[in-house]
């Protein structure tokens, strides 16, 4: 752990072995996970950065509030960090939290470049604990992430081991009857899409899940005493991973999310991707408990154990069943509609690229005539106080680099995702969390609403915002002080955890109620959810999906406030 104001951190290649194979890691400081820093609300802090590596290198503060030339991503707000060069970061630290920092280059962050990063709050925490463990949960691959990248481009399924089998359909047969089976897999075989298909890498890639820089087998262990209150500091700083999160035995208390104190929620579990943080409050009982963090696709888990003292340890749950996408994760409500029948006239709820003339715009507005510019709804006053339910698409959505559009898309936040639903356990979702009182702080309705598609080919391995990758699109304008409403849209099947840089996201219910201040907001399949904005800091900001490859793949874009 480093503290202070002024922090010196170095960046070089180091040997490392997870998997009984030594591979190279970029490290900061010598290790995985890179030095915790633990920094005060309201300090100037100075953070001396030098490369050892020899190609260039990139911290990025994720979730902090900075002037845009610090905030660390090359080609946006600096040139980056050469071989041999020390950078300094200088900002003065206006939050307080649980945040996270990590390599903008390339793929380092996947090899290791990554961090917590603590800002103790000047008046004090909202809750007392008598402990505190960070938990920075990653993952790991042995194999160069060019190559995992590579072959994803070749198939963007060849790390999917969850295939439908001939057992598959002979259940489906003995629970739904001969046609409707049928018709249920010539429907996926139509569209050109796996409904397990949930993660790109897994651990067939092979990928190896991490707990504070340790392995499953390695259990990694948190000490407590009785009568603690344990406050666990859990961050996803994976590349690729959604993990579930549960501690059998214990409730979890959340009284943090991204930073930003909660009304606090008790659940049993929770889901987050890469980029979020959440703080729960834990008060065991018993001398072992395991933390148990599986992957969304069931292909592994991550595990560590809090303890009374080391070499005690608890059952570790099996991992939870494989479980498909279903119609409503395809087509929103009107999946959910048409699920029980099977009936392909159901499929109207969305529109498949495969199946259609990509030529036409069809019926979608065009809000991309000046290179992808975010669509305008140019709603003034009242009328924005709910977010727009029209679902409109660019005509950019009509073409190779998009697999499927949809219509009818599901704007509920109060549904745990695939995976996690009626599995008998108290599951955390985003109708759950409500910013802590004083948190939202800016009441003015929206003077603009802009509405944005996160869209794919999986076959291409192609990501995008509304059908145009990085580099053919123009970036997203916004004035400083405005306040914005911003509609994100996921016209694919995967999950994306959306991050916005330089400023908060403060998801909105589809009535335009204030839930939840965020910097990085997982947005489901067919699900549309919005979120309003106040940009304070000018400059040129990233906004991007967390996913690496899906991020490298093209679903990035440039924000400029000015």
């Amino acid at each position: 752990m480093l503290s202070g104001r002024e922090i010196d951190l170095t960046i070089a290649e180091t040997p490392v072995n997870f998997t009984s194979v030594t591979r190279m890691a970029t490290t900061i400081n010598g290790s995985i996970p890179a030095p915790t820093l633990r920094l005060r609300e309201g300090d100037e802090v100075t953070i001396r950065v030098t490369n050892l590596l020899p190609v260039s290198t990139s911290i990025h503060w994720h979730g902090i509030l900075l002037d845009y030339q610090m905030d660390g991503v090359p080609g946006i707000s600096f040139k980056g960090i050469a071989p041999g060069e020390t950078f300094t970061y200088r900002f003065t630290l206006r939050q307080s939290g649980t945040y996270w920092y990590h390599s903008h280059s390339g793929f380092q962050e996947m090899t290791g470049m990554y961090g917590a990063l603590i800002i103790e709050p000047r008046a004090g925490e909202r809750h007392n604990a008598n402990l505190d463990h960070v938990m920075l949960l990653s993952d790991w691959t042995d194999d160069e992430p060019m190559h995992a990248f590579s072959k994803l481009k070749a198939q963007s399924d060849v790390y999917n081991f969850n295939q439908l089998t001939l057992f598959d359909f002979t259940r489906d047969v003995s629970r739904m009857g001969l046609q409707a089976a049928f018709d249920k897999r010539q429907m996926w075989n139509e569209m050109r899409m796996n409904p397990t298909d949930l993660s790109d890498l897994s651990i067939h890639t092979p990928l190896t899940f991490l707990m504070n820089g340790t392995t499953p087998a390695g259990n990694w262990t948190g000490l407590f005493k009785h009568g603690d209150r344990v406050r666990l500091r859990f961050i996803n700083g994976t590349s690729n991973t959604f993990y579930d999160v549960r501690i059998p035995g214990l409730q979890l208390t959340v009284v943090q999310a991204d930073g930003q104190d909660v009304e606090p929620v008790t659940v049993d579990e929770f889901r987050f991707g890469p980029g979020e943080t959440y703080d729960v409050l834990v008060e065991p009982k018993d001398d072992a408990y395991t933390v148990f963090a599986q992957s969304m696709d069931r292909s592994g888990y991550a595990r560590g154990t809090l303890a009374l003292a080391h070499g005690i340890s608890a059952p570790v749950p099996p991992l939870d069943p494989v479980e498909w996408l279903t119609m409503s994760d395809m087509m929103g409500t009107m999946g959910a509609m048409s699920a029980n029948s099977m009936d392909h006239s159901g499929m109207s709820g969305m529109n498949h690229a495969n199946m259609q003339d990509s030529g036409s715009a069809k019926s979608g507005m065009d809000h991309s005539m000046h290179g992808g510019m975010a669509m305008d709804h140019s709603k003034h006053g009242s009328g924005l106080a709910i977010p727009s339910q029209s679902v409109n698409h660019a005509r950019t959505e009509y073409g190779a680099s998009v697999d499927m559009r949809v219509d009818t898309p599901r704007t509920n936040l109060d549904d745990p995702g695939i995976g996690l639903r009626k599995n008998g356990r108290r599951v955390l979702t985003l109708a759950d969390l409500k910013s802590a009182e004083g948190v939202l702080t800016d009441r003015r309705l929206p003077a603009r609403e802009l509405e944005l598609h996160l869209t794919g080919n999986m076959e291409r391995y192609s990501w995008s915002f509304d059908g145009l990758e990085f580099g053919k699109s123009t970036p997203v304008s916004l004035r400083q002080g405005e306040r914005v409403r911003i509609i994100l849209q996921n016209d694919t099947m995967m999950t994306h955890p959306m991050h916005l840089h330089g400023m908060w996201s403060e998801l909105e219910t589809d009535q335009g109620e204030l839930q939840v201040r965020r910097h990085t907001i997982p947005v489901q399949p067919a699900q549309r959810i919005s979120f309003l904005t106040t940009p304070h800091d000018v400059g040129r900001w990233a906004w991007h999906c967390h996913l690496l490859f899906h991020m490298d793949a093209g679903m990035f874009r440039e924000v400029v406030v000015s």
